[in-house]
């Protein structure tokens, strides 16, 4: 197959290899939420349903739409090296998360800056796309939800809308076990996924 989109096909071609060479029981153990029915892992993320094949690793969803090759590489990478951790009850910040301060220039731009100029704009059409994913309000914010991301992993997206003075601002919380079960590429990518699929329901 040509590769076209070198950003991410790349990416996603070197994660599947490394796939193929996995031992499914090995995930199993390490992450006992990931099901594994013999020829395929099921994971739900952001309230959609997927299926890893192994060992080829496809990715399918079970709605049929067509998975942001984003994604694809996610679910990979966190069936390849992620930890299945409990919730302690907390909140982060990406900043205040392991490694999140050299991360910090290209998770703003990636993830905060998007999520005020896409959200803070539109407040009615970012509730109603929260709603449509089954996100919980909070009481932060003008208006803030939280999501449950993955697993026992969970995420609240805050946004204030702009004025005469101030531009649109947006905060994304982390529950606080991604400080362990992330590595901060894997966080960064998380908050690009959560932005992404709100904007693709307004």
């Amino acid at each position: 197959m040509e590769i076209v989109n070198h950003k991410e096909e790349i990416p996603l071609a070197h994660y599947q290899a490394r796939f193929q060479a996995s031992n499914p029981r090995e995930i199993q153990e390490r992450l006992p939420g990931a099901a594994f029915d013999g020829e395929a892992f099921s994971l739900t993320l952001l309230g959609k349903e997927y299926r890893i094949a192994h060992p080829d690793g496809t990715v399918t969803a079970a709605d049929a739409s067509e998975p942001p090759l984003p994604t694809q590489t996610f679910l990979l990478r966190y069936l390849l090296e992620g930890k299945e951790v409990s919730w302690g009850g907390g909140w982060k910040t990406f900043r205040e998360m392991p490694w999140g301060e050299m991360y910090i220039k290209p998770y703003t731009g990636r993830v905060l800056t998007r999520a005020a100029f896409t959200f803070g704009t539109r407040l009615d059409a970012f509730r109603a796309a929260c709603v449509k994913m089954g996100a919980v309000p909070v009481p932060h914010g003008d208006a803030g939800f939280l999501f449950d991301f993955l697993g026992s992993f969970q995420m609240q997206v805050l946004v204030w809308a702009g004025d005469e003075e101030f531009p649109p601002s947006a905060q994304v919380l982390y529950s606080d076990n991604f400080a362990s079960g992330f590595a901060a590429e894997d966080r960064v990518v998380a908050g690009d996924i959560l932005i992404s699929t709100v904007k693709a329901n307004m």
